[in-house]
C-alpha cells in the first residue's frame, strides 16, 4: 500500500513538473540564435530599444512547437502600408498556417486586421471574411504598442493595445492543424518586433464552431487536377474523352458551402499585371491556373432554377456540356479597389434542367488571395 501511495505520489510530482514546464515563459531577445531570419529581417535598435526588424520578411522561432499558448511582443511601424502580424501553427514546410495580420492602410476600417488560413502556399483572405475573420482596429504609427495571441484549442484570439479586450476572436481555425512553429511575419512594410515572450499551455478541448450549412448548398463535387490556364479554352466544357481519364477527387463544401481548392491543390503565385495598372486588366495572366469541378443535380422535370454562386477568381458554368456563363472576381479586377470577396449572392445563373440527371461543371480560375467556391440552387422568385 506504501509503495503503491508513494508511485502515486511520484506520478502527481512528475505531472506537475510537466505542467509547469509547459507553462514557462520563454523570452527571447532580438539577437538571440533561436530566430531563423528570412528575407528582409535584422536584429537593430529602433526608438532605443533592441528589437527585429522585418519588411518582406519571416522570423521563425526554433525549436519550439506550439499547440496551445499566449504570444506577447511589442509593435512599432513607421510604414503608411503594409501588413505585419504572427503566424502560428506553422507547418514544417511553412506552406500551411494560421496567420493573423494588421494593415497600417486601413486602420480604423472595418478590415484593418484579419485572420486567415493559408493552406498549400497559399492564404485565403478573399474567402475567409467578416465576423471572425476580419475586424476593425486603431493601428498606431511610429510608436510602440503591445500585441498578444492567445490560442486555445481551434479557438484564437487577438488583443491589440487593450490586453482586457480582444480586438479579434477567431471563433474556428480553418487550417486543421493542431501544432507547429511560431514566427513573426510582414508581407510588406517596415516593422519593428521587441519583448517577444511566448508561453505555451495545457492543451484545451478541440471544438470546432462551424457556422450552418444551408439545406439549398451543392456539398458534393469532385475536382480535377490542375492545369495553366492560358492553355485551355474556358468557354469550352471538357469532352467526354477528355473527362473520362482524368482522376477526379471526390470532396465536400465545408459550412457554410465553400470549395476551398487550396485545401486540395498547390496555390499559384502569378504576378498580376492589373493589381497596378487597371487598363491591364484585361490581359492574359501568365502562371494563373485552372481546375474543373462537377456535381451532378437531379431534377424531377423541365424546369429552370436559380443557381447562387460565388467564386474566385474566374469561373465559367457549364450545364450539360454547355457554356451558360463566365465572369471575373479576381481583386481589383471590377474596380482598382474591389476586393474579390466570395460570397454566393457575387453572381447568379439560371439552370434549365431537364428531368433526371443533370451534371453542371466548374471552371475555376486562380490568381490569387483564395482560390474557391460555393454554390446555392434556389426556386426562382426566392
Amino acid at each position: 500500500m506504501l509503495r503503491h501511495l508513494a508511485l502515486c505520489l511520484l506520478a502527481v510530482v512528475f505531472e506537475s513538473a510537466a505542467y509547469s514546464q509547459t507553462s514557462q515563459t520563454l523570452s527571447v531577445p532580438p539577437d538571440s540564435p533561436r530566430w531563423d531570419l528570412q528575407g528582409q529581417a535584422k536584429a537593430t535598435e529602433y526608438q532605443g530599444r533592441k528589437c527585429l526588424f522585418l519588411d518582406g520578411a519571416a522570423a521563425v522561432l526554433k525549436d519550439l512547437e506550439m499547440r496551445d499558448g499566449v504570444v506577447d511582443v511589442d509593435v512599432a511601424t513607421p510604414a503608411s502600408r503594409g501588413f505585419f502580424g504572427l503566424q502560428f501553427r506553422v507547418a514544417d514546410d511553412g506552406a500551411t498556417a494560421e496567420w493573423v495580420y494588421l494593415r497600417q492602410h486601413k486602420s480604423g476600417l472595418p478590415d484593418a486586421m484579419q485572420y486567415t488560413p493559408v493552406l498549400n502556399t497559399g492564404a485565403n483572405w478573399q474567402i475567409y471574411n467578416g465576423p471572425g475573420f476580419t475586424g476593425p482596429v486603431d493601428i498606431p504609427k511610429d510608436v510602440w504598442f503591445h500585441l498578444r495571441l492567445e490560442v486555445v484549442g481551434a479557438q484564437a484570439k487577438l488583443y491589440v493595445k487593450d490586453m482586457d479586450k480582444p480586438a479579434l476572436v477567431m471563433n474556428d481555425l480553418k487550417t486543421g492543424v493542431q501544432k507547429g512553429q511560431v514566427a513573426l511575419y510582414v508581407l510588406t512594410g517596415a516593422t519593428y518586433f521587441s519583448n517577444f515572450e511566448i508561453r505555451t499551455t495545457p492543451d484545451a478541448a478541440w471544438e470546432r464552431h462551424l457556422p450552418p450549412m444551408p439545406s439549398s448548398t451543392l456539398t458534393k463535387w469532385s475536382l480535377s487536377p490542375s492545369y495553366d490556364a492560358l492553355e485551355r479554352n474556358p468557354e469550352r466544357p471538357l469532352a467526354p474523352s477528355e473527362s473520362e481519364v482524368l482522376h477526379w477527387q471526390d470532396v465536400e463544401a465545408e459550412p457554410p458551402g465553400f470549395v476551398v481548392i487550396y485545401r486540395y491543390r498547390e496555390a499559384p503565385h502569378p504576378k498580376v499585371s492589373f493589381a497596378t495598372d487597371f487598363s491591364k486588366r484585361l490581359e492574359p495572366q501568365p502562371g494563373m491556373k485552372v481546375v474543373y469541378a462537377r456535381t451532378s443535380i437531379d431534377s424531377d422535370r423541365d424546369q429552370v432554377k436559380k443557381l447562387f454562386i460565388g467564386y474566385s477568381d474566374d469561373v465559367s458554368v457549364f450545364l450539360n456540356g454547355k457554356i451558360l456563363f463566365r465572369g471575373r472576381n479576381a481583386q481589383n479586377f471590377r474596380d482598382p479597389g474591389f476586393l474579390g470577396i466570395v460570397n454566393p449572392e457575387n453572381d447568379a445563373v439560371y439552370l434549365p434542367l431537364k428531368k433526371g440527371s443533370n451534371e453542371l461543371m466548374l471552371a475555376v480560375s486562380e490568381l490569387g488571395g483564395g482560390w474557391g467556391f460555393i454554390c446555392r440552387l434556389a426556386d426562382l422568385g426566392n
